[in-house]
């Protein structure tokens, strides 16, 4: 396991790549998929991490709690280095429930995880929608809690999410997300 944290690539209100990748539930996806939300909370992910296996049930509460904001997992991993990550384990994972975000899509080629200059696992980016296009409204970390057995105290994730619900900037300074390195082929 190599440790990494997010680095800054995409500027704030600048518009995001649009990405098309296929979902655990066999259908394909774009950002105008989602454009009946607010916002997007996207997240490079995978499911061997430990630091990412640390996140999925603030993800899950996310998408739970928040019915303005889509929560899209995008798994990016070399899955013949690492199995754990393949496509058909992030369909069992969902359809065993440990998994519950509004969709779960796999970044075979890399290109999204390029695209949006992420390096870790976790490495969450919330869009905000402007109608005809998503801008980038926060990029860092979900909460506090850095390593995979720390405890949250503080969750800055759904402090940005209220901000760009309320029609607000968000007023977070970025602060990177760790986990573990996206394992590029």
């Amino acid at each position: 396991m190599v440790a990494k944290e997010s680095e800054e690539t995409l500027e704030r209100g600048e518009p995001v790549p649009n990405v098309e990748l296929p979902g655990t539930d066999g259908e394909t996806y774009t950002l105008r998929d989602f454009a009946d939300h607010d916002a997007v909370l996207l997240v490079f992910t995978c499911n061997h991490c430990p630091y990412a296996q640390a996140k999925m049930d603030l993800l899950n509460d996310v998408a739970d709690e928040y019915d303005d904001v889509a929560v899209v997992g995008v798994n990016p991993n070399d899955a013949e280095e690492y199995p754990e990550d393949s496509f058909e384990t992030m369909v069992e994972w969902v359809e065993e429930g440990r998994i519950r975000y509004d969709a779960y899509l796999r970044d075979e080629s890399q290109t999204a995880a390029e695209a949006y200059g992420a390096v870790c696992t976790p490495d969450p980016f919330l869009l905000r929608n402007e109608g005809d296009t998503f801008t980038l409204a926060y990029h860092g970390r979900l909460d506090d809690a850095l390593n995979p057995d720390d405890e949250p105290t503080e969750f800055y994730v759904r402090d940005a999410i209220d901000a760009v619900l309320a029609g607000e900037e968000v007023d977070l300074e970025f602060l990177p997300s760790r986990g573990c390195s996206i394992k590029w082929k």
